[in-house]
Order: structure tokens, then sequence, then C-alpha cells
């Protein structure tokens, strides 16, 4: 199991922007360091088989500095962080594996945080990974050390897209199950909140989509011209997890235009009803006609008004709008019927 109940806070790793340190060895659980026990560590494990793996919160001021103190880290990873490169890729540059992977958060609701990008420097003995906002990758596979021990650097990163690769499942499932909620209701009293949500939400997927797209075709220009010491097995791994990746990039995809096809339904739907509630506005309209009309004529203060002397005039009068109104009706009616 994992040292993380015992693990004791270190001031030191406040400072330096440290949240997690381990040491991964062969055929033993990870082991938990602080940031004063990182560069003996570091050393030793130059001797030996195993690696470091360093997560770093950036938003400290000290932390790039600890980190080209200890290590002999090459200057564009610091300077993609100091860009704030959020494009996703995966390269191999001067022997080391660069990444840059982003986290996605799925709210229904469109609140809250959308994405969280995870710089990743990837080298002999060595990962880190770095970030500015807390990334579920890192906590998922935080929680799941104790079920497995990465046999090198790059079996760490393959862990991490697999995490990725689940978190976009679990966010295609989500939005499968609440798309199917809203067909459901979809001639309900709700249908224009509903399309309101399903705006948010492809707009959501439609981000999430062109930010992890390029992922799939980084790995499969990597396995190309993999470098050197990436082991058979990992760039085996890789493949795979691109193939996969690729499956459920297209899922979002079909998800994104069924999200389509049911605005467009819903809209159809909710033009369909304003259009009869006008077509009712316009029969009663056409109905008021003939009332307005008499009423507009016996209503002039002229003289020679017809029925004006005549007992039976309100009566006739009457008679005279309902005919009208019955033809006003009937030539309505029949339209509609046409129609």
């Amino acid at each position: 199991m994992l040292e993380d109940k015992t693990h004791k806070v270190d001031f030191s790793d406040e400072v330096t922007g440290l949240i997690y340190g381990f040491v991964f060895q062969e055929h033993l659980p990870p082991r938990r360091v602080t940031s004063g026990q990182i560069l003996d560590e570091y050393q030793q494990q130059k001797n030996a088989p195993g690696f470091l793996w360093l997560h770093i919160n950036l938003n400290h001021a000290a932390s790039e500095k600890w980190l080209r103190k200890q290590f002999a880290i090459e200057d564009f990873f610091f300077e993609e962080i100091r860009q704030g490169s959020h494009s996703t890729r995966i390269e191999s540059q001067n022997d080391v594996l660069f990444a840059v992977l982003n986290d996605a958060n799925f709210h229904q609701d469109g609140s809250g945080e959308e994405t969280a990008t995870l710089w990743l420097y990837c080298c002999t003995g060595l990962v880190i990974t770095a970030r500015h906002k807390p990334v579920r990758l890192i906590e998922r596979l935080f929680r799941r050390l104790d079920q497995f021990t990465p046999s090198s650097p790059t079996a760490l990163l393959v862990h991490l897209l697999e995490e990725q690769e689940d978190v976009l499942e679990q966010i295609v499932r989500q939005a499968n199950l609440y798309v199917n909620q809203i067909e459901e209701r979809l001639l309900s009293g709700l249908v224009k909140k509903n399309r309101t949500r399903l705006g948010r939400m492809r707009r959501q997927l439609l981000r999430f989509q062109r930010l992890l797209a390029p992922e799939p075709a980084a790995l499969f220009r990597l396995m190309n011209r993999p470098p050197r010491w990436l082991g058979t097995e990992v760039v085996r791994d890789l493949r795979q997890f691109a193939e996969e990746f690729t499956v459920v990039l297209n899922d979002l995809v079909g998800l994104t235009e069924r999200i389509r096809l049911l605005q467009e339904e819903i809209s159809s739907s909710q033009m369909e009803q304003n259009n009869r509630s006008l077509y009712v506005l316009t029969v009663i309209t056409v109905l008021a006609l003939p009332i307005n009309i008499v009423a507009g004529f016996f209503g002039m203060n002229v003289g020679g008004i017809p029925l004006a002397a005549n007992p039976h005039g309100f009566v006739l009068l009457v008679l005279v709008v309902a005919i009208f109104t019955a033809i006003a009706g009937w030539f309505a009616l029949r339209k509609r019927d046409d129609d």
C-alpha cells in the first residue's frame, strides 16, 4: 500500500510547490518522499533501476527555480509553461519526452472550470508533471498507485493517458444519458430550457473535441519515429492507446452531431408551436373584424344611422354581425384545412 496515510506534510514542500513526490523501484511499492529527500533519492536512482516522479504546483513562485537547481531540465520545458501552451501534443526533444495533456471537467449546466492543463517532462530516471489548476488525471492516478507499479517513466505516462481516456469515456457516457433524458422530454413544457442546456453542452463538447483531437495524431507521429530509449512494450501500449482514444473521440464527434440534430428537432417543434399560436391569433383577429367594422360604422356621430328608429334594430345588427363572423370563420377554417 502507499505510504500516503503516514506521510507527514513537510514545510519545504509548500515552499517549493511539490505536491507529490514518489520513488518507484522494481518489485517494491511506491515510496513517497519530501522535497528535502529528493536530491539524494535522485542520485541513488542514477545507478539503480527505478525512477522518481514529482508533481509540481506552478502557482508557487519558487517552483521553477527549485526544479532548475535540483535537476538538469531542458529550457524548452519552462518556456512552454511560461507561454501557457495548452495545445495537446506529445513529442520527443533531445532524448526527452515532452507532453501537454488536458483534463476535461464536464458539467451539464456549463458551470465551473472546463479544462486543466498538465505539462509533462519524461526522461531516464525522472518524470515531472506540472500544473496550475488541479488535474483529475493525477488525482485518479494517485488513488490507484497501490494497484500497480510503473516499471519506467514512460510506463507512468501510459497510465496517465489511460486515465485521460477513462475520463473522456465517462464524459461521453454522462452526456449520452443526459441527451437521452432530453429526448424523452422533447414534447414537454421544458423544450425551451432543454434547448438552452443542449446548446451549452454542445459548445462544451466541441471545445473538448478541439482540445483533445490532436492527441492521437501526435502519438502516431511519435510511434512512427520513436526515441531509441523508448521500450518496445511501451511503443505497443502507446499505439494501442492512440487507437482506443481515436474511437472515443469518434464517439464524442457522433454525440455532438446527435445533439445538433436534437437541437434542430427541438427548434422545428418550437417553430411549429409558434406557428400554431400565430394562426390562432390570426383567426381571432379575423373573427373580430366584422364586429369592429360594424361597431365603427354605427359609432359615428352623424345623422342617418340605419335602424336607429327600429325597435328590432339591435337584434338585426347582431344577426348581421353573426353572419359576417360565420363567413369569416368559414374562410379561416377552410384555409387551415387546405394547409
